[in-house]
């Protein structure tokens, strides 16, 4: 690693920039702030999501604000609530980028809500930002990259890759079997590549079953997996139903590892799978709490302090993400949202509390690695962080 998070967070606090917007994400020389959007899932079923990431981003902002802003200026920020509806998320970039003036927008959470907003982003030649939004096909869209896109997180594809080499080769598994939401891209992204690297290591998917999103009661569909025997279970999805599906297959008997990705990540999960159920539950994260390093332990103690609570990887994640669309505004060539995005592509070992990265410029991802994180009794025991 070539520079460490402290020294970022520095030269973001020390940024020479002309601060402030025009409503074509252009900055405004006279203006006293710099504007960045927050389009985030802060009410509806994801709000748990929406609300963690915007309070790490306003964590970042507060801590560069409170050190003098930027370039003698502030960052103000100008946030809402897509209510986790795509459709609304669209409406309020537009909104963002040509009324309210801001020179890069950060989220939504989601993949689908943060697809939605990229043609706003392309039209109006402002960045957007997710650190959550994982979906392999978000940033590079039948071939053709989405310039103004970039994201923090590690993809769908990575993901489902990390989990099944931690399966085959951490937990010596040679069957599995999977159960996940048809109904959303990102668990389906997550289950396809799963398969593909299981079986490229030598195991077998002995079974494979659907849900969709909303869906309360899953015990016809464990008992017939029941059925079949296999080493793990994998669960893409997110904590609403997950929870549920862990409880109730917990309640069958069901007690070999269950495995899932970061929509595991949330206090929700606790609260509907009950911590009895959550033992021998492993799933792909990109932070965990357990990590040693300074920064990152400096970073959960400084969230502590302020909001009294532990914080999880969408926190993080939306405290990296902050830090490094500041990082890049200061080094971007003037304080426009074209010279902006190209900044943020030549983003190189940017260090973070969820790791270090590159940004790869031919497809706007992060190069970076997963965390494998194990819960007993609903409480995170030990975290692995997998190659890149």
């Amino acid at each position: 690693m070539k520079r460490r998070f402290a020294a970022i967070a520095a030269a973001a606090l020390s940024l020479s920039l002309l601060a402030g917007c025009g409503g074509s994400g252009s900055a405004d020389s006279n203006a006293d702030v710099v504007r960045i959007g927050l389009n985030y899932e802060l009410s509806g079923p994801v709000a748990t999501y929406g609300d963690a990431s915007v309070k790490g981003i306003q964590m970042a902002v507060e801590e560069i604000n409170a050190a003098g802003g930027v370039d003698g200026k502030q960052i103000e920020i100008v946030k809402y609530d897509n209510k986790s509806e795509p459709a609304e998320a669209t409406t309020l970039a537009t909104k963002l980028m040509a009324n309210d003036g801001v020179v890069s927008v950060i989220g939504p959470a989601t993949s689908g809500s943060f697809k939605a907003t990229i043609p706003v982003a392309t039209q109006n030649k402002v960045p957007v930002v997710s650190g959550s939004a994982t979906a392999d096909d978000l940033l590079v869209q039948n071939g053709v990259l989405q310039e103004f896109a970039f994201r923090t997180c590690f993809s769908d594809s990575y993901q489902g890759t990390a989990m099944a080499n931690f399966a085959s080769e951490n937990l010596s598994a040679k069957t599995a079997a999977i159960l996940k939401d048809t109904s959303s891209d990102y668990a389906k992204g997550l289950a396809d590549n799963f398969a593909a690297q299981f079986t490229a290591n030598g195991g077998t998917i002995v079974a494979e079953e659907g849900y969709v999103a909303s869906e309360t009661e899953f015990n016809a569909t464990l008992t017939r997996m029941k059925s079949q025997s296999f080493d793990v279970m994998y669960v893409p999805g997110y904590y609403n139903e997950v929870g549920l599906i862990i409880k109730q297959a917990r309640d069958q008997g069901i007690d070999q590892p269950i495995l899932g990705g970061d929509g595991f990540d949330s206090p929700g999960l606790l609260e509907k799978a009950g911590a009895a159920a959550l033992n021998n539950v492993f799933f792909t994260n990109h932070y965990s709490s357990l990590d040693s390093d300074p920064t990152v332990q400096a970073f959960i103690q400084a969230f502590k302090d302020k909001y009294g609570e532990e914080p999880n990887a969408f926190h993080a994640l939306g405290y990296d993400t902050a830090y490094f669309v500041v990082d890049a505004i200061g080094r971007a060539s003037e304080p426009t949202g074209e010279a902006i995005q190209q900044a943020m592509a030549s983003t190189t070992d940017f260090t973070g509390v969820t790791g270090t990265f590159s940004i790869d410029p031919e497809t706007h991802e992060p190069v970076k690695s997963a965390v494998v994180i194990e819960l007993a009794d609903g409480v995170q025991v030990s975290a692995e962080r997998s190659p890149r």
